[in-house]
């Protein structure tokens, strides 16, 4: 009992710790640091020469709700040209998340991440919290929240980054 209780407090002590915001221009943290996720977690290096599309979400997030249908059609419409959209549910039980992706299918990869190992190395702000990765792996833009008044400017966003050849 001591033990669970100070592994749960160094836990959240390592969570609450202050974290740099990733900047423009560097590169994305690799996703390969979540353990236990039921498929084999993608790495950003299998999507090298790829534009991603990196969003965090869970499934209590209303604006989280909103954001997968536009997911799935940027993913259908720009597949083709390099898009490639990857989700990271943070949920701590990831059941919800199932659940949640039982009723809003998505047709791109999901980590799960209830340790929350990834927002911490990538500094999110709110949710849901997107990083538009370019094809050489550095980060292009990032983004917290969404609505439907945004989608048109991230859409933008994209095109900009799949004009760009590596």
């Amino acid at each position: 009992m001591v033990r669970r209780t100070l592994a749960a407090l160094c836990a959240m002590s390592l969570a609450m710790a202050p974290a740099r915001a990733l900047e423009p221009g560097q590169p994305a943290p690799e996703l390969a640091v979540v353990q236990g996720a039921d498929a084999a977690t993608p790495r950003l290096a299998d999507f090298r020469g790829k534009v991603v599309y990196l969003d965090f979400w869970a499934s209590w997030c209303g604006p989280c709700k909103q954001s997968f249908p536009w997911m799935a059609a940027m993913q259908a419409r720009y597949a083709a040209q390099g898009l490639q959209i990857i989700a990271v549910n943070l949920d701590a039980d990831s059941e919800d998340g199932r659940r949640f992706l039982a009723a809003t299918p998505a047709a791109f990869p999901v980590i799960f991440d209830p340790q929350g190992k990834l927002p911490r190395l990538y500094a999110i702000k709110g949710m849901p919290s997107s990083f538009l990765i370019g094809r050489d792996g550095r980060v292009r833009k990032q983004h917290a929240g969404f609505n439907p008044g945004i989608r048109q400017q991230l859409e933008a966003d994209l095109q900009s980054a799949l004009e760009e050849q590596p």
